[in-house]
Order: C-alpha cells, then structure tokens, then sequence
C-alpha cells in the first residue's frame, strides 16, 4: 500500500499519543508537527519536521492528511486551512464549540471530497461495540431512556488547565462529550432539551471558569428520554452510561469497568475494553483518581495509559485504512464527514441556551437559524 503522510497540530498530551501511534503504523508516516509550546521533543523523537505556521504545515505538498489535536477552542483554523490546501482531516473531539463553526468546516471538507473524521474515540471502545452489538440484537428490546453522569471532585490547582478555561475548552458539556454523542448515535438527536446547574464549588484564582455540576435532560420523539450528569463538583464521583430498554438494560461502567447486560432471564459481563488485563489498568486508575479527569489527564509530559493507549490505536488504525481506500461502513459515515459531531453540538449548544435563559429550548432553535440564512 501507498504510505500516507501526516502532519499534527497541537502535540500536547493527546496530539502526541495520536502522532506516535501514526508513527508505528505500517505505510504511515509523520513528516511535520506544528505547536508553539511542545513540539520539539516530538519532533526529535519522530524524525520530523517543525513548521512555524499551521499555513505552513497544511501548504507542504508532501502531506496527504491533517491530524488536528490543539486545544478545544482552537480547531477551526487548521480545520479550514488544511481544506483550503486539500488534505484530508481528522480533528479531535469536539470539533468546534459551536454549530455554526461546525457546519462551516463541513461544507468546506465537503466541497473539496475530503474526510473530516472526527476523533469520537469512545466508538472504538470494546465495550460501546459490545452495547452497539447486543442492541441490533434485539437483547434489550426498543430503547426508552438513558442515563449517563460522569463527575468527579476538582482540587485548587497551581495552573490552570485549558480544559478548565470555558472560552477554550467549552466546559464540562463540550470537552466531555462522548456521552452525549454516543446516547444520541442510540437514539437519534434530541428534539428538546433542558440544562440547569452552574459553577457552585469552584471559585477563585487557582479554578477555572466552567460551570462545575450540570444536570442535563434530552426529549426524543414517541416518549422517549435521556439524562445527563456532568461536573467537577462530586465527592462521590460516576462514570456510567445505563441504557434502559423494554425487555432489558444494558450498563457500560467506565469506573467500575464492566459491561452488564440485564434481562429477565439474568445478567451476563462483557470486557469493557480489549482484553482483562487492559480492563484491570483502568480499574487500577480509577482507584487511585481522585479528581477530576481533566486535570488528572492531560499533560503534555504524560503519556496515555493503557486502555487509552489501545482504544487510540484502533481509532487511529480505522482512519489509516480509510485513507488507503478501505471502505466506509455505514454506521461509520457519520462520524467520517463531521455530521455526527455536528449533530452532538447542535445540542450542546441548545443546552447551553436552556441554562442561559432558564427555559427549554427546541433543537431546531440551533440548526434551523443556519438553515433560515442560506
């Protein structure tokens, strides 16, 4: 097969993991990285090329596909610019902190036929797989509701991270978006929504800005709902997805590491992740984890651990192989043109003005605004 070539923005905790994993890919190569603040280290490690510019990164005629891990608040411009030059895209999640933004980078990926994957990596986790797989089964039946809460407690901190900065990072509802992303890759996107909360334990110099408990609450059509916890102000910390049917349920615990199938004849377990061993790293983490992961995770030094490690590499594999041809299948193609992503923060966004103005809000408030100007 034809080697692919890539180039990074943002060479960060998760920029580098993605660029290493690249690196050790048979027919992939990393040839340039762009990050004002990390990118020598993996620059030298990697035998590649530093560029001044994300212009000038997206310009080399040598770069077939753009990998975009920069900060949250910041994936726009290499977005727009690596289209502009025609390279393929595969931008971290969230792909843009707002519907509007979103909908741009689509149409201008689109116009070009290029991929625009965005990097919902929970899609590549064995056990969202084994749910995915036990729902198209019939297991649990037709699904009426779900439940998700992930939510921990956040110290004072000597630094403040950008993923605690909301202009950046979008908050808790943005950066934290697998949930929301994956209930509605179930149930189709929400019609109504509600999101109350705020920032109730975290003020002062060494927080950042984000609201630090959101309830959150999704109408979908014919009478079926979802609920949402997300926040950094928990003792009691959760990290769960329930998917409640009517003939069984299914639990994804990302805490407790398990998959649970529940019907009236029993339960059965399924691996959360690939293997025992890699479920067991996990539980091991969250013992030890006793604050919020966004701040736990994330340094540039760090390097992921191994259940995150190995559910990267599979993300990483997929968008390799789409590169050199493979075919798309169609549960994928969503998530291969940023419509999915799109999809996710178009209610974002409706939450984000449900708690604004104290009220419920229709999705199409958000979507059909855009729709209204073309």
């Amino acid at each position: 097969m034809n080697t692919v070539n890539y180039a990074v923005v943002g060479t960060g905790y998760f920029g580098a993991g993605l660029a290493r994993i690249l690196h050790q890919l048979e027919s992939a190569r990393v040839v340039a990285v762009y990050d004002p603040a990390n990118a020598e280290p993996l620059a030298e490690e990697l035998n590649c090329d530093i560029e001044p510019s994300i212009e000038s990164l997206c310009s080399r005629p040598d770069v077939h596909a753009v990998i975009v891990a920069s900060p949250n608040g910041y994936h726009k411009e290499p977005v727009l610019c690596a289209a502009d030059h025609g390279k393929h895209v595969f931008c971290e999640k969230p792909i843009a902190l707002s519907y509007q933004d979103c909908s741009e980078m689509i149409r201008r990926t689109k116009e070009k036929g290029l991929i625009f994957m965005a990097g919902h990596v929970m899609n590549f986790m064995n056990g969202v797989r084994t749910a995915k797989r036990l729902i198209n089964e019939g297991k649990i039946g037709e699904i009426l509701f779900c439940h998700a809460e992930r939510n921990g407690w956040e110290e004072a901190q000597p630094e403040i991270s950008w993923k605690k900065i909301r202009k950046i990072s979008g908050g808790h509802l943005y950066h934290h978006i697998h949930e929301l992303d994956f209930i509605q890759f179930l149930m189709g996107p929400a019609e109504r929504v509600c999101m109350t909360g705020g920032n109730v334990a975290h003020q002062g110099e060494q927080f950042g800005d984000e609201e630090d408990m959101l309830f959150i609450s999704l109408e979908f059509p014919n009478k079926r709902f979802a609920t949402l916890q997300y926040g950094s102000a928990f003792r009691w910390s959760d990290h769960y997805v329930k998917i409640q049917g009517n003939l069984g349920a299914i639990l994804i615990d990302l805490q407790d590491v398990k998959v649970v199938l529940k019907t009236p004849e029993g339960e059965e377990r399924f691996l959360l992740h690939e293997s025992k061993e890699e479920d067991e790293d996990r539980t091991r983490i969250y013992i030890g984890l006793e604050t919020d992961g966004a701040i736990a995770y994330g340094k540039p030094s760090l390097t992921p651990p191994m259940w995150l490690n190995s559910i990267m590499k599979k993300e990483m594999a997929y968008f390799h192989s789409i590169m050199q041809g493979a075919e798309v299948e169609e549960e994928f193609k969503p998530l291969l043109d940023g419509t999915a992503a799109r999809a996710s923060i178009a209610t974002a966004d409706a939450l984000t003005l449900s708690l604004a103005e104290d009220r419920k809000v229709s999705v199409i408030e958000i979507t059909g605004r855009e729709a209204a100007a073309q």
